[in-house]
């Protein structure tokens, strides 16, 4: 699934026209016409899924895991790591943008069911028309939707934004609109996308959940500098105020105009959302202690298994929960600048991958917690790992002869297993003979080949990472390979991360049940030389660029988990990146008063978006 950065996902028909309550008389009528379409004409549709039929009717009330009897509401107090400088989170230079905008400030044509890999329905957009080959694509929107400033969503608003988005975005978003042959506008309601010759059956959804900006309140000549000026969106929220790099609280639009849409029911309960930023870790978990933040995801196992011991959790007044959804889990790791001529021989890059002691690090860091990461898709169907290759996987992969290991291709490969201790000399020795087959030699001490030293830098941005690196460096040392470990502030990290100006540094590879579009800018040939995209390793590899189209131009459920496990092999074979490990739980703590619905969404990666959309406060 596409995203736009880390994962930033956005979220019918009902009543009076489309947000009313249609029921069956509405639902037959799409079907009746849909039946009596001609044959590659387009449908009109309540919905759009990559892969088979949404989950829900045309006539569905709410999303399974909101709760439309929810109490409406109080203030939610959440805090966050890092920093901000900027209001605006779809530009380049938006690497520190305030987190929380989007959902609940801007919002798109469709929403997100979190309970279906990637289906989308109404919003903005009240209904949608689509051809079964997805050359065409129309939005018709809701002639009732407005932005926060009262004035009606039109369809320049949406040729604007594309247009804007398009040039001046962030890089996935110019990737992926790049590939529209045109879009026009028929009339103030209609936007219509020429999609012909694409073949990438996700982009018509990329379209569906593009955010909409305001032509009449975006400055298009300035739009890609940092800027505070609070913004005008079309969700439930508002900013109501914003502290440079500490705080930003968003306060309920009383006039908001989706609040009885079926995919909004339920969801954005608060009247205020109050995100305070910390720059410090531990700072952050004292301000949850002390009850100044109500809710926290965990993500260090030292303090999950031993600092939730405090007065507030064993009076009842904070809850600590252990959640586990069916999401893959994604890969993170040392990530290889490839960009770098030391990185070029994937046999260096897989010697230094096995010294990473995953068993070690696991029993004295992290309190055995964690799982060892072996694929991008772990713990899914679309993983590789542990499946051997079955015909189609073949048949896609037979263009690209050497793109996959034989051990991989049998899914056989893992990650090496150390023997607990620190100092395991067979882990060792194994790597200095696949180096001395790369022409690597231990000359005094250190590696080298053609007597040029093995010597680079990790970058990292707070002290877990830094920890985590020098564990890292130290077992390379042993094998006389020289890495730095350096640390650097939150801005200079996210410069230097989009400048691609680091030699390795750990990168996170978050996975959704439906990978497509975001791949392109993660791996794809294109996005290696990108400035800001997010492919670290500086990836450019055919059989990469070409398992993409396959995962996106897949129409059964069979041939995409054929063409993601494919994918899956051939970056593994690449070593680009020395896995970590991850939990196969989500762990959070929260205050007792707040609750939430008792169904889970099956696919939300995290489960819970950083505002917490489907939760409410018992007292409001």
């Amino acid at each position: 699934m596409f995203d736009y950065g880390r994962a930033m996902t956005s979220h019918t028909i009902r009543g009076h026209g489309v947000f009313g309550r249609p029921g069956r008389a509405l639902a037959a009528a799409l079907l009746i016409v849909a039946a009596t379409a001609p044959a590659g004409a387009a449908e009109p549709t309540h919905a759009l899924s990559v892969h088979g039929a949404p989950a829900l009717p045309a006539n569905f009330d709410h999303f399974p895991y909101a709760d439309p009897q929810a109490k409406k509401g109080g203030r939610l107090r959440v805090g966050l790591p890092g920093t901000f400088d900027s209001l605006n989170p779809f530009n380049v230079k938006s690497g520190t943008a305030a987190q929380g905008l989007v959902g609940n400030v801007f919002q798109s044509l469709m929403a997100r069911s979190q309970d279906e890999p990637f289906t989308l329905y109404p919003l903005i957009a009240r209904s949608v028309e689509i051809d079964p080959a997805r050359t065409h694509v129309t939005f018709h929107l809701d002639p009732r939707a407005h932005f926060s400033d009262g004035a009606p969503i039109t369809a320049e608003d949406v040729l604007f934004s594309f247009n804007l988005l398009k040039s001046k975005g962030r890089p996935q978003q110019r990737i992926a609109y790049g590939l529209v042959k045109s879009i026009e506008a028929p009339d103030a309601h209609t936007v219509r996308y020429d999609l012909t010759g694409v073949d990438d059956r996700e982009l018509p959804l990329i379209l569906a959940i593009m955010p909409i900006l305001p032509k009449h309140a975006t400055k298009a000549d300035t739009f890609t500098d940092a800027t505070l000026a609070k913004p005008i969106g079309s969700g439930p929220y508002v900013v109501e105020d914003a502290q440079p790099g500490a705080r930003v609280l968003l306060r309920r639009d009383p006039n908001y105009w989706g609040a009885d849409a079926p995919s909004q029911r339920g969801l954005y309960n608060f009247d205020e959302i109050d995100i305070q930023y910390f720059r410090d870790g531990n700072s952050l978990f004292e301000a949850f202690k002390a009850g100044l933040i109500d809710y926290r995801d965990e993500t260090s196992t030292t303090r999950w298994s031993t600092s939730y011991d405090f007065p507030a959790l064993r009076d009842g007044r904070v809850v600590k929960e252990s959640l586990k959804n069916d999401n893959p889990k994604g890969l993170n790791g040392f990530v290889f600048n490839t960009r770098r001529p030391l990185f070029a021989d994937v046999r260096l890059r897989e010697a230094l991958g096995m010294m990473f002691d995953f068993e070690w690090v696991n029993a004295n860091y992290y309190s055995g917690l964690y799982t060892r990461t072996k694929s991008f898709f772990d713990e899914s169907e679309l993983s590789s790992s542990g499946r051997p290759a079955n015909a189609k996987e073949r048949a896609l992969l037979a263009p690209y002869p050497d793109a996959v290991r034989a051990d991989i291709l049998e899914g056989k490969w893992r990650p090496p297993v150390s023997d607990g201790t620190g100092r395991d000399r067979e882990m060792a020795r194994r790597a200095l003979d696949l180096l001395a087959a790369a022409g690597y030699r231990l000359e005094d001490g250190k590696l080298a080949k053609d007597g040029a030293p093995v010597s680079f830098e990790i970058m990292v941005k707070d002290r877990d990472q830094e920890r985590l690196a020098l564990s890292y460096a130290s077992t390379l040392a042993r094998i006389g390979v020289e890495a730095r470990v350096r640390l650097v502030d939150e801005v200079q990290y996210q410069r230097r991360r989009q400048k691609f100006d680091f030699d390795m540094m750990i990168g996170q590879y978050v996975a959704s049940a439906s990978p497509g579009n975001e791949q392109r800018m993660r791996w794809g040939s294109s996005s290696a030389t990108q400035e800001a995209s997010f492919n670290l390793a500086g990836a450019a590899s055919p059989a990469i660029d070409g398992l993409i189209a396959a995962v996106l131009a897949a129409k059964s459920d069979e041939d995409f988990v054929a063409a993601v496990r494919a994918y899956d092999r051939v970056l593994l074979s690449g070593f680009y990146v020395a896995p970590l490990f991850h939990a196969s739980e989500q762990w959070i703590a929260h205050s007792a008063d707040l609750t939430r619905p008792e169904r889970l969404p099956r696919y939300g990666s995290p489960i819970f978006g950083p505002t917490l959309e489907s939760w409410w406060r018992k007292t409001p």
